[in-house]
């Protein structure tokens, strides 16, 4: 069941044949580029300078690479091929045969969007809240391109809310707020001669 609702999805969202233009070049750049939004994002609001900013930026990194861990532990266990190595439907975007389930870029953008829009700094809870339509946005493109099944997005979406969870639970919450101290005081060591000349916050 769950299977044919996988197909019939994809058979809605995956682009016709023939596909090119506007249309082609709009679902490589959300499908390819948007995730570069994530590193960006991350680091603009480390070098805020707010201890809450920097905080939560280290609790959405710190979950995207749990989450990410344990989807390869999952491919390693149960390995879902995608749909054009299954000869289904029309593929836009070259990639390797490689397990499908569930979708690394759909875990990264969605954990990234929601630790952050959960986040206390306000700042932090609007670029996550700006994140979540992108994150959907990478999730129809991978798709429209013929490189995922939709079901490998609503992975990374399970995935993403049950870290989102998991990095709110108090014993990860302090781990995360000692990391980004510790993370703080390395990087005011390390550049203190820009920081000095007003080049930094610190």
């Amino acid at each position: 069941m769950l299977e044919h609702l996988n197909l019939l999805w994809f058979s809605l969202l995956n682009a016709d044949a023939g596909l090119h233009g506007w249309r082609l070049d709009l679902g490589v750049f959300a499908a390819k580029y948007l995730i570069l939004v994530v590193p960006f994002g991350l680091a603009g609001l480390w070098m805020g300078g707010q201890a809450p900013q920097r905080e939560a930026a280290v609790r959405a990194l710190a979950a995207t690479v749990c989450a990410l861990a344990l989807n390869v532990l999952i491919g390693l266990l149960w390995y879902h091929a995608r749909p054009f190595a299954d000869g289904i439907g029309h593929n836009f975007l070259p990639h390797a045969p490689n397990n499908s389930f569930p979708s690394d870029h759909g875990t990264i953008m969605f954990t990234v969007a929601l630790l952050l829009a959960t986040a206390r700094a306000p700042a932090a809870r609007r670029f996550g809240l700006v994140m979540l339509p992108l994150a959907a946005a990478v999730a129809w493109a991978r798709v429209f391109l013929g490189v995922h099944w939709p079901l490998d997005m609503l992975g990374g979406l399970a995935m993403a809310l049950a870290m989102t969870l998991l990095f709110h639970t108090a014993p990860l919450t302090s781990a995360c707020a000692a990391l980004a101290a510790s993370m703080a005081g390395l990087y005011r060591r390390l550049l203190a001669r820009p920081i000095a000349r007003g080049w930094l916050r610190p």
